[in-house]
């Protein structure tokens, strides 16, 4: 599990590979878009909590057992943390699993998608 030196320079090459995302801008965070929705957002240092991190929209259930089973990657972040998404964090010192973060993103990601963009994904 390697620590990323630029983890939002690796969340954009993850996400830039799926139909209908796009990045903007929101609350001064880098936010990530599957039509018209987000399902992910960037934060480093959110009011001054010290994390890099990625929100990611996700459900009740995943968010617990992922907090439940480790709470120094997992978290709930404020905010969005009640309507089911999770906090993962990109800075911590025993690495980053990349691959969990991306399926973890993907799933997110097909929360909210568009069903042509799920549709042209699922092609591939």
């Amino acid at each position: 599990m390697a620590k990323a030196r630029d983890p939002l320079r690796k969340l954009r090459k993850i996400i830039v590979a799926w139909p209908e995302t796009d990045e903007r801008l929101s609350h001064g965070s880098p936010t990530f878009w599957g039509g018209r929705k987000t399902f992910a957002t960037f934060v480093d240092n959110h009011h001054g909590d010290g994390r890099k991190a990625v929100w990611i929209k996700s459900d009740a259930d995943t968010q617990e057992g992922l907090i439940e089973a480790n709470p120094e990657i997992f978290y709930l972040p404020p905010y969005v943390g009640p309507s089911g998404w999770i906090g993962v964090r990109l800075d911590h010192d025993a690495g980053v699993d990349w691959d969990q973060v991306e399926g973890l993103l993907l799933d997110g990601y097909r929360i909210v998608a568009p069903k042509r963009a799920l549709k042209l994904l699922d092609q591939d």
